[in-house]
């Protein structure tokens, strides 16, 4: 059997002054190591380590500097993380903490694949990998979206069957349903495009982050990479067998086919960019429909500060054509934009003839 990747909210987490809903974490817990034991391989990415440390240090409400969000993740982490080590462990099932940081998921790809390596291993060992961002040294990631693209990202890593976002509300909706009762859930969606005409928002609860925005693009992630997702309300008990099973609750994304490799869903995804690259029409094209790599004479303009190997966004007439990681610094490519190979070699003789090879490029 594969892997499920089950990812909890801050608002499932934790109540509304951070004391740690009990009741909804050990039906998680119970439903986990019932997975566990029938063959699967199960992972849980959990938030709720700054709610953990507001409630445990009475704070009226989430701090918003960052040195004390980080302080309250602190207070707050180890004391979350028993939480599932004793409800686990009440079922018979080791578990591991694990703090990834955004870095670990978008720097180094030495970085990528040692986080790999170490989730595969832990479940080679049959153990639950509780996994949460190391708030307390890392900053994007504290309002980053709750945690769902990590748990994307957690799922392509691992190549899990499944990714269940398990939320405070029944799924998707047609618009927020606490602000418009004629909100209808949906049940299916089979095209992103569709939901460009919903009314989805990233909102920001009393103790969380997150939002249906992040819960829809992580499920977006997943998909690309062949991996279905269903978003669930995590308080109703057996959300997650159901979801396992193919049952008609939440709102369930299928899986698409994959559409690239695990490097370029990295690269798209969780390579953060640095700068921008202005190409002309000839160049937009044999990107776009010869799967060529960007050579300087197509560069018309260049954006940003950036290093060779850092990500860039490749635009042509204001549009997104792409992302890819570049073999220049954008001093470098500002002195060659425009010279053909020949001309380039000259200037820069130590360089490869390609701006952007086409391995290392993917198309928005």
């Amino acid at each position: 059997m594969g892997s499920v990747v089950i990812k909890l909210g801050s608002s499932i987490v934790a109540d509304d002054v951070g004391q740690p809903r009990m009741d909804v974490l050990a039906h998680v817990c119970e439903e986990a190591a019932a997975l566990h034991r029938a063959g699967h391989d199960v992972v849980v990415v959990t938030s709720g380590a700054i709610a953990r440390g507001i409630g445990v240090m009475g704070l009226a409400a989430r701090p918003t500097e960052i040195e004390e969000l980080q302080a309250a993740s602190a207070v707050g982490q180890g004391k979350l993380y028993r939480v599932y080590d004793e409800l686990l462990g009440g079922q018979g099932i080791a578990s591991a903490q694990v703090l990834l940081t955004f870095h670990d998921v978008s720097g180094e790809r030495s970085h990528y694949l040692n986080a790999r390596r170490t989730l595969h291993k832990l479940l080679d060992w049959r153990i639950v990998p509780v996994i949460n961002e190391n708030d307390t040294t890392a900053t994007d990631e504290i309002t980053f979206g709750d945690n769902d693209f990590l748990a994307a990202q957690v799922s392509i890593l691992i190549g899990a069957e499944l990714l269940v976002l398990l939320t405070s509300t029944d799924g998707l909706y047609t618009a927020d349903p606490r602000l418009d009762h004629g909100a209808e859930l949906v049940p299916l969606v089979e095209d992103f495009a569709a939901l460009d005409a919903l009314d989805i928002r990233q909102t920001t609860t009393t103790l969380g982050s997150g939002g249906m925005r992040s819960k829809v693009v992580a499920a977006e992630m997943a998909t690309a990479a062949g991996i279905p997702a269903v978003v669930a309300n995590g308080r109703t008990p057996g959300a997650i067998a159901a979801a396992v099973a193919g049952e008609p609750i939440g709102t369930r994304f299928p899986a698409g086919e994959p559409r690239h490799s695990s490097f370029k869903l990295w690269l798209k995804y969780a390579k953060p960019t640095r700068g921008t690259i202005a190409v002309d029409a000839g160049a937009a094209r044999a990107l776009r429909e010869g799967g060529t790599s960007l050579l300087p004479v197509g560069v018309v303009d260049v954006g940003g500060r950036f290093e060779a190997g850092d990500a860039v966004e490749v635009r042509h007439d204001g549009f997104e054509v792409g992302k890819g990681i570049t073999n220049y610094t954008a001093g470098e490519l500002r002195a060659v934009k425009g010279m053909k190979s020949a001309e380039v070699r000259e200037l820069l003789p130590d360089h490869g003839e390609e701006a952007i090879h086409r391995d290392y490029f993917v198309l928005a």
